[in-house]
C-alpha cells in the first residue's frame, strides 16, 4: 500500500505508507594505538567508567582502562593508561592514595555518605585535643569493616545488592594504613580532613568510625582524591579542558607507560640481552634482588645507536632477571619512534 506524502514544496510524493527518513549516522570516529597515561580529573556524579570512555573518545585509543574505581560521589585525580599502559596498571591500583575528606558531623548515614537516609547524632561537644586525639587513633594501621554499601563482593554479589534488599551480611575486617590524618578546617559540624593511605581505605567507613569515636556521629559529604602514587592533582585536567585542545595539545598530556612504575629501580640492557629479554627468556644479571624492576634497552632493529627503550617489567631473584609484563614488538617501536 502506498500513501500520499507531503514534500516541503507542497506537492505530493508517492512511497510506502511504513517510509521514515533514516535516522542521520553519526561518523565514526577513527582509533588509533596510543600508549601511555593521561591524568584526569574526574568530576563528581561521574562513574569512572564513563569518565574513561569519554575520555578515550577525546584521545581516539583503540585500548583503554583506569587504574581502580574512582566513586561516583568522588571528584579529583584518576590516572587512565592507554595501549601498552594498560599492563602495569595494577602498580597504581596497589599504590597509596591521597584525599581531601569533608565530613559531616552530628549526624549519621545509614551508607555512612549523602546518599543514605540521615539521622542526628547529636551536637558535637569536643574541643580540638579530643578531635586531634580521635584522628591520631584512627592513624597508623586499623582494622576496617567494608560498608554495606560498597562494591566489594560475597558470593558473587555486590555488597550493595544486599543492602539495597534490605540484607547485612557478615563482612571481614580488612587490614589497612592510614598515614596521615590531618585537620584542614574545622567549623561548626563540617570538618575537612586531608587523608593519606594505603589501597582498599574505605574513606566513607573512616568517617563514621571518627564520628563514632567523638561520640556524635559523622558522615562524608565530599571527596576529592587528591593524589594516586607519585601522581598529583596538580597534573591532572578536566574532561572539558581536554576536549578544548587541538590533538596535539591533548597528546603531550600523556605521560609515558613507565611512568606507572617510576618507584622501581630501572635496570638497563644492552641490544643482545633486550631482545632475549622480549621474548621472555630469563637474563643473568649483577642487581640485588628486587620484586619490582623497570627495565630498558635498545630498540630490535633500531639503528644505531639506538635509544634505550621501556621494555617492561620484571623481578630479580637469585642473581636472575625475570620478566613480567612484556610490550609487544610493536609497542616498543611505537615507543622508540620519534615524536613530532
Amino acid at each position: 500500500m502506498t500513501m500520499a506524502v507531503a514534500t516541503p514544496s507542497g506537492r505530493a510524493a508517492r512511497g510506502p505508507a511504513s517510509a521514515a527518513a533514516p535516522p542521520a549516522r553519526t561518523a565514526r570516529v577513527p582509533r588509533r594505538a596510543l600508549h601511555g597515561v593521561l591524568l584526569l580529573d574526574k568530576p563528581a556524579g561521574m562513574t569512572s567508567q564513563t569518565a574513561l570512555q569519554r575520555a578515550r573518545r577525546l584521545m581516539r585509543a583503540d585500548k583503554a582502562g583506569h587504574t581502580g574505581t574512582l566513586d561516583p560521589l568522588a571528584s579529583g585525580l584518576l590516572p587512565l593508561c592507554f595501549g601498552a599502559a594498560t599492563k602495569f596498571a595494577q602498580a597504581q591500583l596497589d599504590a597509596d592514595k591521597a584525599y581531601r575528606a569533608t565530613l559531616r558531623l552530628g549526624e549519621r548515614s545509614s551508607t555512612f555518605d549523602g546518599e543514605g537516609t540521615i539521622s542526628a547524632g547529636g551536637v558535637p561537644d569536643f574541643d580540638r585535643v579530643v578531635l586531634e586525639a580521635a584522628c591520631a587513633s584512627l592513624t597508623g594501621a586499623i582494622e576496617q569493616l567494608p560498608p554495606m554499601h560498597s562494591a566489594l563482593k560475597k558470593d558473587g554479589r555486590a555488597l550493595y545488592e544486599y543492602a539495597r534488599a534490605g540484607q547485612t551480611v557478615a563482612r571481614t575486617p580488612r587490614r589497612v594504613t592510614i598515614h596521615r590524618l590531618d585537620i584542614v578546617d574545622w567549623q561548626d559540624r563540617t570538618l575537612v580532613l586531608d587523608v593519606r593511605c594505603s589501597k582498599g581505605t574505605y574513606i566513607r567507613s573512616l568517617a563514621a568510625d571518627l564520628g563514632e569515636r567523638l561520640g556524635c556521629g559523622a558522615w562524608l559529604a565530599a571527596l576529592r582524591r587528591t593524589a594516586s602514587g607519585s601522581f598529583e592533582l596538580a597534573q591532572a585536567l578536566t574532561l572539558d579542558a581536554l576536549e578544548a585542545l587541538p590533538e596535539a595539545a591533548r597528546d603531550a598530556r600523556v605521560l609515558p607507560p613507565d611512568t606507572l612504575l617510576a618507584a622501581a629501580p630501572a635496570v638497563r640492557l644492552q641490544a643482545d640481552d633486550a631482545g632475549r629479554f622480549l621474548t621472555g627468556l630469563r637474563r643473568r644479571i649483577a642487581q640485588p634482588d628486587a620484586p619490582l624492576v623497570r627495565v630498558y634497552g635498545p630498540a630490535p632493529g633500531g639503528q644505531a645507536p639506538a635509544p634505550d627503550v621501556f621494555l617492561g617489567s620484571a623481578h630479580v631473584a637469585g642473581g636472575e632477571l625475570v620478566a613480567q609484563r612484556l610490550l609487544s614488538p610493536l609497542e616498543v617501536a611505537a615507543l622508540a619512534a620519534p615524536t613530532a
